[in-house]
């Protein structure tokens, strides 16, 4: 199984960074797959910069909606139409700022299926939870919800999952080599080992390395070191 490298880049960005950092990235080829989740008004301009490369263009954010009377929504169909590839769902910030549910996730994951865009479904737990004994319990109660989707086909090729403890996001602090390959472990366990399962929290070239080289860990999800293309582009090669 190939590695996989998602950038996300949050609600950071501009064209020029875009020219900076796609442009850093279009001067090498790396072995893993490799793509960047920048905010909805860069999306038609990385993947025009992006064209005819290896590397993907994937968006953070997709409604649950399809297409109508959703002001401020974007669907999954308008993604496809303006080049995406993929979409992160779930991501802990939009489950902490804006009340994301485990419903609307699934729901969202299933409106990226229907028009055939791939997806990276995120999970994770918070310090409570785990201070508490009850990150496992966590985890498996959103995996749960993705076996109906499963059912209908939705296997491997079409998502993935990225494991973001909530504690480590952003706050310099990564979890553990030990916590990471047990939590991948049991992800694995409930869906099955040929689901590719990315980790997310705090990943910096620093670090990426000894991440992807524990156990079950098949790539990274990548967030503020993605807007720094020296260091993004090491992180790729880390990963290949």
């Amino acid at each position: 199984m190939r590695k996989q490298v998602v950038g996300n880049w949050k609600m950071n960005g501009s064209t020029a960074v875009i020219d900076e950092v796609l442009d850093a990235l279009k001067t090498e080829r790396h072995a893993a797959d490799v793509s960047v989740s920048v905010p909805y008004l860069y999306l038609g301009g990385a993947v025009a910069k992006l064209a005819g490369t290896q590397y993907r263009v994937g968006a953070q954010n997709v409604s649950e909606f399809g297409d109508g009377a959703y002001t401020g929504e974007v669907s999954a169909r308008m993604l496809k139409d303006v080049g995406c590839s993929l979409a992160i769902v779930g991501h802990s910030e939009r489950r902490r700022y804006f009340a994301e549910s485990d419903e609307a996730v699934i729901a969202k994951l299933a409106r990226l299926l229907e028009v055939g865009l791939y997806a990276v479904v995120c999970v994770g737990e918070t310090l409570a939870e785990r201070d508490s004994g009850r990150a496992e319990s966590r985890i498996e109660a959103q995996l749960a919800r993705l076996h109906t989707l499963m059912a209908r086909g939705a296997g491997p090729d079409r998502f993935c999952i990225a494991y973001e403890p909530v504690w480590a996001i952003g706050t310099g602090r990564a979890a553990s080599g030990d916590q990471i390959a047990a939590m991948h472990e049991v992800i694995k366990r409930h869906l099955g080992a040929s689901y590719a399962v990315l980790y997310g929290g705090s990943v910096k070239a620093a670090n990426a390395a000894s991440i992807m080289a524990l156990p079950g860990v098949d790539g990274v999800l990548v967030g503020g070191a993605s807007l720094d293309a020296r260091e993004f582009g090491e992180i790729c090669r880390a990963a290949g």
